[in-house]
C-alpha cells in the first residue's frame, strides 16, 4: 500500500483504493453475502395460526349476521360475545416468522439434483471441447511472427464478437434448427437431418463458440512469453511435436490454460440464454433455468438463493481442482 501511494501520489492512490474497495465489496462480497443470507432462512407460521385465521373469519361472518339479520332479543349479548372473541383472536400471532437452518439446501429433489450434476458435467464437456478447439488457435497466433498473420487471425476471432451475444445465439439457432441452413445442406446431399436442437448438441456448439475468446486469450498470453529457444532445443534433441507440446509448451502455459478453463466452465455453468434459446424447451433443462424458475415462477426466493449458492460452491470447487491439477497458485493466475 505504501509503495502504491509513493508511485501514484496520494490523490490517485486514494481513488484507486476506493474503486477497488467498491469493486470488491459492492460487486462481489455484498451480493454474494445477501444471497447466502437469503438461502439460510425461510418463513414459518405459528402452529395455531391457520386455525386462528379460520376462526377469525367465521367470527367476522357471525358478527355481520348478528348486526344485520338477527332481530332476536339475545342479539346484543351474542354480539358482545362474538366481538370479545374477535378481539381475542386478533391477539393471536398469525404473521410468519423466520426460521434459520439448511432446510432450503435439503429441498432439492432427485430430479433437480440430476439436472445439477448434468449441468456440471456438460459445463466440463464444454470446457474440454473449447480447450481442444482453442489450443491450436492460440499456438498459431502466438507463433505467427512479426507479420500480419497474427493480427489477422486475432481480428478474425474478435470481429464476430462486435455483434450482440443474443443475436449470435439466434444466428446459431437459425443455422442448426431442423429447417436451418446446416440441415438443408445435409438434405441436399441426400443425408438425414441432424437434430441439433432436440438432442441438445446445439447448446454445446453455441457455448463453445460464445466463450471461445475466454479460452484463447489467456492461453495466448502465456504462450507469447515462452522462449522459442526452448522449443528449438527440444526439436534439436529429437523431440516430436506432441512431445514438445506435452513437455515444453503446455507446462509453460499452465496459468493461461487454468484461467481459460476456469472462465469457460463458470460461464457455461452460469449460462441461461444459450440453453434456453438453443433447446427451445425440448433439449433438457440446465440448472440455471431451475434457479430462474424458483425465483420468478415458483416465487421461492429462498430456495432459489440456495440453488444459486450451491452452483457457486460447485464453481469454486472446480477452481480449486483446476489449480491443484495444473499446479498453479493465485499469484500465477493473477499475473
Amino acid at each position: 500500500m505504501r509503495k502504491l501511494f509513493q508511485r501514484l501520489g496520494v490523490f490517485p492512490a486514494t481513488i484507486a483504493c476506493v474503486l477497488a474497495a467498491f469493486w470488491v465489496l459492492g460487486l462481489i462480497v455484498l451480493p454474494q453475502a445477501t444471497m447466502i443470507e437469503r438461502s439460510l432462512w425461510w418463513e414459518e407460521r405459528p402452529a395455531d395460526a391457520q386455525q386462528a385465521a379460520q376462526a377469525l373469519d367465521q367470527a367476522w361472518m357471525e358478527q355481520a349476521r348478528l348486526s344485520l339479520d338477527d332481530p332476536s332479543p339475545e342479539r346484543d349479548a351474542r354480539l358482545a360475545e362474538v366481538e370479545a372473541e374477535i378481539a381475542r383472536l386478533e391477539q393471536v400471532e398469525t404473521k410468519p416468522v423466520r426460521a434459520w437452518g439448511l432446510s432450503n439446501y435439503l429441498r432439492m429433489s432427485g430430479l433437480h439434483l440430476r439436472i445439477f450434476l448434468w449441468t456440471l458435467g456438460a459445463s466440463l464437456a464444454v470446457t474440454l471441447i473449447a480447450f481442444v478447439v482453442c489450443y491450436p488457435i492460440a499456438w498459431a497466433v502466438a507463433t505467427a511472427g512479426p507479420g500480419l498473420r497474427g493480427p489477422l487471425l486475432l481480428t478474425g476471432l474478435i470481429i464476430p464478437y462486435a455483434v450482440n451475444e443474443l443475436l449470435r445465439i439466434f444466428a446459431w439457432l437459425i443455422l442448426l434448427d431442423r429447417e436451418g441452413l446446416v440441415n438443408t445442406l445435409l438434405q441436399g446431399l441426400g443425408l438425414p437431418p441432424v437434430p441439433f436442437v432436440e438432442t441438445g448438441s446445439g447448446v454445446f456448439i453455441t457455448m463453445v463458440y460464445t466463450y471461445v475468446l475466454f479460452m484463447v486469450f489467456p492461453m495466448l498470453n502465456s504462450m507469447e512469453t515462452l522462449d522459442r529457444a526452448q522449443v528449438e532445443a527440444a526439436r534439436d534433441l529429437g523431440a516430436s511435436i506432441p512431445q514438445i507440446h506435452r513437455r515444453v509448451i503446455i507446462p509453460h502455459s499452465r496459468p493461461g490454460i487454468a484461467i481459460g478453463c476456469i472462465m469457460t466452465f463458470m460461464l457455461a455453468a452460469g449460462s441461461y440464454a444459450v440453453p434456453w434459446i438453443m433447446s427451445r424447451g425440448v433439449g433438457g433443462d440446465w440448472f440455471t433455468q431451475l434457479v430462474y424458475r424458483q425465483f420468478y415462477e415458483a416465487n421461492q426466493w429462498n430456495v432459489g438463493a440456495a440453488y444459486a449458492v450451491t452452483l457457486l460452491i460447485a464453481c469454486l470447487a472446480f477452481v480449486l481442482v483446476v489449480m491443484k491439477v495444473m499446479r498453479v497458485s493465485l499469484r500465477e493466475i493473477a499475473r
